[in-house]
């Protein structure tokens, strides 16, 4: 599954821990002396104070463009040189393009989180009267929420088409690495569903639920700091009152909360995913069977190989019914957290509209870069069922060479 796309080395997913921890450290700690040294007016102001597109072309941001090309460019050299495989432009050059258009994308986000602020808040006093608001100022605000949205897309477009080329890549390579070995393959059960289906399904939900992770990643990244410093206008939090950067410590324990409870409601379904997964494959199996001979496929043995079919579905919507009604829930409440949290500021007349909408805005992106196990669940369970049956399939490939 990966050898066949990635560098087939034990190193190699170590090489991109040490990797990820130094070029970060370095950029944190030695980052802004390097960038004035090579000519990058880095300003100790936040990138935000820069609305709508000029957020992208700041300083501290061009000195990030450059640095990242750098970084990735020096280890995918590093790779090239050491074990060249035919899909190293692929699995390096272009999982590095991914994370840098997904993470283009989350920037769009921290954009529209640095206008919203400014623009209710002209929205509010134009409004409440409180002082005088001029047609030119709403549209010139609104313009920029717009140029946003529309380059955002265009950038959200390139990327899915990025994603899927990618994704169909790695299915090319596993596809490639399974075929030239199909001598050895073909009497293993149901060989041909596993290149054929299970491999589609893998590249299509790692295209899914992995860019998932890497934006989720990213975006917990970029708006901590954001609610960090949201957090100086709140007063006090219910029942806590006042603490330290209060908004990130209430969106870390109310999403810890929420994917420990469908984690353990959950705990089953993987489980009956796999046991799914064997069942029909057994069932599909004695049908093909059928196909070319008729002592094959007896109606007995069909109606008892569906009854287990229907046995584990059973069981697996009984199981969805309790999971999905937690996850459900937490879901629903989720959007009633923000309200709830700042009363006693509201009340106390400490923020205004901007502030209060930048903070909900900030505050979802947070909890929904936690919440990550929580909506994906089903799908990841769906995942570890054909990663099972691969990996299987892989161990059975590699006893037979063994033999």
């Amino acid at each position: 599954m990966f050898s066949s796309f990635f560098p087939n080395s034990k190193w190699f997913v170590l090489s991109i821990f040490v990797w990820v921890l130094t070029t970060v450290f370095i950029y944190l700690s030695y980052g802004s002396s390097i960038a004035s040294f090579i000519g990058f007016d880095i300003l100790d102001s936040e990138a935000g104070a820069a609305l709508g597109l000029r957020h992208f072309f700041t300083p501290k941001m061009l000195w990030f463009y450059v640095y990242y090309f750098v970084s990735c460019s020096c280890f995918f050299l590093f790779w090239r040189y050491l074990k060249p495989t035919p899909w190293i432009l692929w699995s390096i050059v272009g999982s590095c393009s991914v994370l840098f258009l997904t993470l283009l994308n989350v920037q769009f986000t921290v954009a529209y989180n640095y206008w919203v602020g400014p623009f209710y808040n002209l929205l509010q006093d134009a409004m409440a009267g409180a002082k005088p608001v001029t047609s030119t100022e709403m549209y010139g605000s609104i313009f920029v929420g717009i140029e946003i949205y529309l380059v955002q897309a265009l950038f959200f477009v390139l990327n899915k088409f990025l994603i899927s080329h990618y994704a169909f890549r790695w299915r090319t390579a596993m596809n490639d690495y399974y075929t030239d070995r199909w001598t050895r393959l073909r009497n293993i059960e149901g060989a041909s569903q596993r290149v054929q289906e299970d491999t589609m399904r893998f590249a299509r939900m790692m295209e899914e639920l992995g860019v998932s992770l890497v934006e989720a990643i990213l975006t917990l990244l970029s708006f901590l700091p954001i609610l960090a410093n949201l957090s100086t206008h709140v007063t006090s939090l219910p029942l806590l009152g006042h603490i330290p950067y209060s908004l990130c410590v209430a969106s870390i324990l109310w999403s810890i909360v929420g994917t420990m409870l469908l984690a353990i409601l959950g705990i089953k379904l993987p489980g009956l995913e796999f046991e799914n997964q064997k069942v029909e494959a057994a069932f599909r199996k004695e049908l093909v069977y059928g196909e070319d001979n008729v002592n094959r496929a007896d109606k007995k043995v069909l109606i008892s190989l569906f009854g287990e079919i229907r046995q584990n579905y059973f069981r697996i919507y009984f199981h969805y019914c309790y999971f999905n009604f937690g996850r459900q829930m937490f879901l629903n409440l989720n959007w009633l957290v923000t309200p709830l949290l700042l009363i006693p500021t509201i009340v106390s007349g400490a923020i205004n509209y901007g502030i209060y909408t930048q903070i909900g805005q900030a505050f979802y992106e947070v909890t929904r870069s936690f919440q990550y196990l929580v909506k994906s669940w089903p799908q990841i369970v769906d995942l570890l069922s054909v990663y099972k049956r691969l990996h299987q399939f892989e161990l059975t490939l590699k006893n037979k060479a063994k033999k």
